[in-house]
């Protein structure tokens, strides 16, 4: 199925790496007429104590949600779903999505998605970087940050790095098979960036590679980096590699609107897609809100932060794989 709104998510391997890695029960529903295959909708169903019974396209991933030819395919995609959401007695399905789906169903806009547009020449974006940017980017380099690139053999340093990097934050992270599953199953539609300070690994990114598109999987520094100019070496080393290997867009991951995440990515001159999370409600009545700026888990997070790392990366994959 090769329509153009197919992403990087889209990939049936993500099937196996869900049910392998999580237990999680999926759906991936398929709209056929003749021989003629029109949409697809990959929905994964995650179940906790903690967080009830949800169903989600795509969870952990930026986004999901139906890829079809027309609206008729996408109406009766839906119509499937609300069987399923009925079935298995869930409180609601999140459906993230680049555009709108035409339904009247409940929409939260705070997210965007960044994205940077590529050049043959990485000289040309280097040249449209505003002079402050460009004189970070030098004294990131002078204080003796370089990158590595590579791929399953990069893991370790990267997972240590995402780990601390997580746990500063107060956010549960995955277990190390997940992504050692996702390499695998993925190769070579994976890279993963190192950045270094004198040799000592202290910032990382795992990217997803989609025909010309670059998805920003996951990224992180350790904590006593995180205000340094590490990252200023490490997204320019990025860029620049995938200019020169004549990719289009670069996707930085999803932000939240106004964040500080947000206003970092524009200096890479990034622009802002909104990201339409929509639902179709079941048990639940109302949208849900699992985020970090949510009051009821601000104590949470801010127990997290302060457990040992040893202690979160044994506990915290439990948690993960029920957060969508």
């Amino acid at each position: 199925m090769q329509y153009e709104m197919a992403t990087f998510y889209h990939r049936f391997a993500w099937k196996e790496i869900n049910e392998k890695c999580f237990g999680h029960k999926t759906f991936y529903l398929a709209a056929i007429e003749g021989n003629q295959l029109r949409g697809i909708f990959p929905i994964i169903f995650l179940k906790s104590r903690l967080f009830g019974k949800i169903l989600c396209s795509m969870p952990f991933m930026n986004l999901g949600g139906p890829c079809t030819t027309d609206r008729e395919t996408e109406d009766a995609l839906l119509d499937e779903t609300r069987k399923i959401l009925e079935v298995n007695k869930a409180d609601y399905l999140e459906i993230r999505s680049l555009s709108k789906l035409n339904t009247s169903l409940p929409v939260a806009e705070h997210k965007i998605s960044m994205t940077v547009d590529l050049a043959n020449d990485p000289e040309v974006i280097w040249k449209a970087f505003k002079s402050k940017h460009r004189t970070n980017i030098r004294n990131a380099y002078n204080q003796g940050f370089t990158t590595l690139t590579g791929g399953e053999e990069l893991l370790d340093d990267f997972y240590k790095i995402l780990a601390e990097s997580w746990r500063s934050l107060g956010t549960p992270l995955y277990a190390k098979s997940y992504f050692k599953e996702i390499t695998k199953q993925l190769a070579p539609t994976i890279s993963i960036f190192l950045v270094l300070h004198h040799d000592k690994p202290v910032g990382t990114a795992f990217n997803g590679l989609h025909r010309k598109t670059v998805e920003g999987l996951w990224a992180g520094t350790v904590a006593e980096y995180r205000r340094s100019d590490a990252n200023y070496v490490l997204y320019w080393e990025m860029i620049k590699h995938y200019c020169e290997a004549g990719f289009g867009k670069f996707h930085l991951g999803r932000s939240t609107v106004d964040s500080g995440a947000e206003a970092f990515k524009k200096k890479w001159l990034a622009y802002g897609s909104q990201l339409y999370w929509q639902y179709i409600l079941g048990r639940t009545r109302e949208i849900p809100r699992l985020n970090v700026n949510n009051p009821k888990y601000q104590l949470a997070i801010r127990a997290w932060k302060r457990l040992p790392l040893k202690l979160t990366k044994r506990i915290g994959p439990i948690i993960a794989k029920s957060i969508p």
